[in-house]
């Protein structure tokens, strides 16, 4: 392991000395516990809206739950040096999880707004950890 890529001490997601999370499941650990924050947040805002009259609960966009994930996310792609590599991987990762989103959030119609919202932002959460992650490493050692 050369020391470029050497985990730092301590901390948690455990990240390289570029400052890139070493674990697909460090990756998805801190994205799902975003999603939970953002959700909860959301659940609060809603239900403080709802109890003051200004709207129903349950109708607050579940989507705006994925802000706290994308953040983690764009932090990792950023940390990554430019390159093909962690572009192509970073649009593979936004389509198939936008995608995936749009097809859970298509399924759970019919549920209010923040419960589908909350289900598609939990599948984009998964997805795109677990596109962008095999795969800007993969395409790293091939072209780098």
């Amino acid at each position: 392991m050369s020391e470029s890529s050497k985990p730092q001490a301590g901390g948690f997601p455990r990240r390289d000395a570029q400052g890139r999370v070493v674990a697909l499941g460090d990756l998805l650990g801190v994205g799902l516990a975003g999603l939970v924050i953002g959700l909860l947040a959301l659940l609060l805002f809603d239900w403080g809206f709802a109890t003051v009259g200004a709207g129903d609960f349950g109708q607050a966009n579940g989507w705006l739950a994925i802000i706290l994930p994308a953040w983690f996310y764009w932090d990792d792609f950023r940390s990554w040096e430019f390159g093909a590599a962690r572009v192509v991987a970073a649009l593979a990762a936004v389509a198939l999880s936008v995608v995936g989103g749009l097809l859970v959030a298509g399924l759970a119609d019919g549920l209010p707004p923040l419960l589908s919202g909350g289900l598609a932002a939990a599948a984009f959460t998964v997805l795109y950890a677990v596109v962008w992650f095999p795969g800007v490493h993969w395409l790293a050692r091939r072209t780098g």
